[in-house]
């Protein structure tokens, strides 16, 4: 009777151990079919309280306004602009340049500046000061400012005669081919001198305007020019 009870005993131990452990997988086997929604669900609760509790360390800052400083400088400096096809259109020299970022410029102390025209044509200026831009293509030019347009010959066989501009301020237009000034100017063609209270030339027109006392003295030559000197008031 002993020995049949206690082997009824481990039966039912045995029955109740695979009862539990059937229950104990079927419970696990729901429990994974939702395990991954589950998952989501803990992976977006995290992923808020982050966004909510993160520092703002990485917020855009106010920009800055530039200030009017220089940025870097240059001594015996060389500045030289080529166009499209990598030809060197313009050469700056000076003792030292400055940049400013502010207004994209270029400050250059003593300058001295050469331009090939694409016909071949040599242009020379000098100044105690002068203002470029970023891209090269206006100089001011201020100070003892000349600029010198070396004599051609033209493919008919005449001859374009030498000019130089003289004055306090020159402003050069490097792509327009322009240069005017708002102050007094000596324009030297030849040996022709005129002078004027403003002055303007445009070189593809090939005319320079001269305004308020305009004064002129013209040298007999065998052969005329092609500039056209025009006064007005």
């Amino acid at each position: 009777m002993t020995v049949q009870a206690s082997a009824n005993g481990k039966a039912r131990a045995l029955q109740v151990l695979r009862t539990c452990g059937q229950n104990f997988a079927g419970l696990w086997e729901r429990l994974s079919l939702y395990l991954p929604l589950a998952m989501m669900g803990l992976l977006a609760v995290g992923t808020y309280w982050l966004v909510r509790n993160t520092p703002a360390a990485y917020e855009a800052e106010a920009a800055r306004p530039v200030s009017h400083e220089m940025d870097y400088f240059m001594r015996r400096a060389t500045v030289k602009t080529f166009d499209d096809t990598g030809r060197l259109k313009t050469e700056i020299f000076g003792t030292e340049a400055r940049h400013f970022q502010d207004i994209e410029t270029l400050e250059i102390d003593q300058a001295r500046m050469r331009s090939t025209s694409p016909e071949g044509r040599l242009t020379t200026a000098t100044a105690n000061r002068a203002l470029s831009n970023d891209a090269g293509s206006e100089v001011q030019l201020m100070g003892n400012a000349s600029v010198v347009r070396e004599p051609m010959q033209n493919p008919d066989g005449s001859w374009m005669p030498r000019l130089e501009y003289k004055g306090e301020f020159l402003h050069v237009f490097m792509n327009e081919d322009r240069v005017k000034s708002h102050l007094p100017v000596v324009l030297t063609r030849g040996s022709d001198v005129f002078s004027g209270d403003t002055f303007a030339y445009d070189n593809l027109d090939q005319v320079a305007d001269l305004k308020g006392r305009v004064k002129g003295l013209l040298v007999p030559r065998a052969t005329a020019g092609s500039v056209s000197i025009k006064p007005s008031r």
